[in-house]
């Protein structure tokens, strides 16, 4: 007896994805690993990731592929008068449309949100933009930027260092899955007022929810320092403070044997924590020192606590300073590399390091869907090559004739 496909959460809506680069591609693949029809309409020329940052040649980059799984592609270069025509029609046939151009783009098409609500009242139009409306608005939109501008760089680095960006693509891919929050929820909206409605996602303001814990700290600052924080001196901004993580239970990566780049564990000293601690580090006495007993004693001195703890560390591997430390319930985590995570057992039997077979690359390594849902099972499908769903979507869907696509071809409308 067999049965039959488990049916995927957004099964039977079609999303229009007219993203490119990082932001969009990755929240449209969200919705595709969700069950969503993504069909990712892409100029001619095709998204300009496919040949960035390549590592073979004449093959869609890692770039491309990484973000771009389960879609359909086809292309269409919309400034023709037929192309949107075309548009027009997919517009109609879809339930959200999805795009990350420069701001006003899509409006100079021709295809404002009143005439696309014309077109299809029940569509969810999802824009994502580097700015809100205001000064910033116009300003070109990167990662990095968005960490600079919505208050990432300022508290990253450390405190006589210069602000760093995270390797953590909060800007871009943070962005997405906000953008997909808005889509979900209107979708559901949807449900009950029979309407669409715009979703607008700015990376700034992404960036800034993201790091809503400093702001909470920047008002903190009015009462006084931050005793939290392992800083000396503070003025009237949250400053840079390294590893740690300025909550409740103060926490540090401290180095490990053989003392290589990535040789860290990430501790925190919990109060709980604090006296199978010394036992660890061979000082047990400081269990019951005054000066070091309480939490309030620790404070003015973790930089002190965590020397005493790295002068353990540095002499274990990290693997058995996180099994000591764990056999005690101590929080922590080992600093993982690229290296490790892309081959990590565990990582993989989650299927959240996958490999996926490329028609033209071969097997490439990916990661895989966070959301796990027990309904809605994740089937991983390839990236797709330029333009290859043109017949599937303009003919068996639109119902254009095989001459006209073969004139669309010849007349760079596709």
């Amino acid at each position: 007896m067999t049965t039959a496909p488990a049916a995927k959460a957004l099964e039977g809506v079609r999303v229009l994805d007219m993203t490119h680069v990082q932001s969009g591609p990755s929240a449209t693949q969200l919705l595709g690993w969700l069950g969503a029809d993504v069909v990712k309409l892409e100029a001619p020329t095709g998204d300009i990731t496919r040949g960035q940052l390549r590592d073979l040649p004449d093959v869609d980059s890692l770039y491309f592929t990484m973000l771009n799984c389960n879609k359909r592609s086809i292309t269409l270069n919309t400034k023709t008068p037929r192309g949107k025509e075309i548009l027009t029609e997919l517009i109609r046939r879809s339930d959200v449309m999805v795009e990350n151009f420069g701001p006003g783009a899509v409006d100079r098409m021709g295809f404002t949100w009143e005439r696309i609500q014309e077109i299809n009242p029940r569509i969810v139009y999802a824009s994502i933009k580097g700015f809100g409306e205001g000064p910033y608005t116009n300003f070109k939109a990167y990662e990095v930027v968005a960490q600079a501008m919505g208050g990432s760089m300022a508290t990253t680095g450390f405190e006589d260092g210069p602000p760093l960006a995270t390797g953590a693509q909060i800007g871009d891919s943070g962005t997405g899955i906000h953008a997909v929050a808005g889509i979900l929820a209107a979708l559901y909206q949807r449900e009950s007022t029979g309407r669409g409605q715009r979703v607008q996602v700015a990376m700034q303001h992404a960036v800034l929810n993201l790091c809503r814990v400093k702001l909470r700290d920047q008002q903190r600052l009015a009462h006084g320092p931050l005793a939290e924080y392992p800083n000396d001196d503070f003025g009237t901004e949250v400053p840079r403070s390294g590893n740690a993580s300025g909550g409740g239970q103060p926490g540090w990566a401290v180095k490990c044997a053989p003392g290589g780049p990535n040789d860290y564990v990430y501790v925190i000293v919990q109060p709980v924590g604090w006296q199978p601690v010394t036992e660890l580090i061979g000082r047990p006495e400081l269990a019951t020192d005054p000066e070091w007993a309480t939490p309030e004693a620790r404070l003015p001195k973790l930089g002190k606590m965590f020397q005493l703890i790295e002068e353990w560390s540095s002499t274990l591997p990290k693997w058995e300073v996180l099994e000591r430390l764990n056999a005690h319930n101590i929080p922590c985590g080992p600093i993982l590399s690229t290296k490790e995570i892309i081959e990590d057992a565990s990582l993989v039997a989650n299927d959240m390091v996958v490999e996926v077979e490329h028609p033209k690359r071969g097997r490439f390594t990916t990661v895989g869907s966070p959301l796990k849902l027990s309904d809605s099972p994740v089937d991983m499908v390839t990236s797709p090559l330029l333009g290859e769903h043109n017949e599937e979507v303009y003919v068996g869907e639109l119902g254009l004739g095989d001459e006209e696509l073969r004139l669309l071809k010849t007349n760079g409308v596709i």
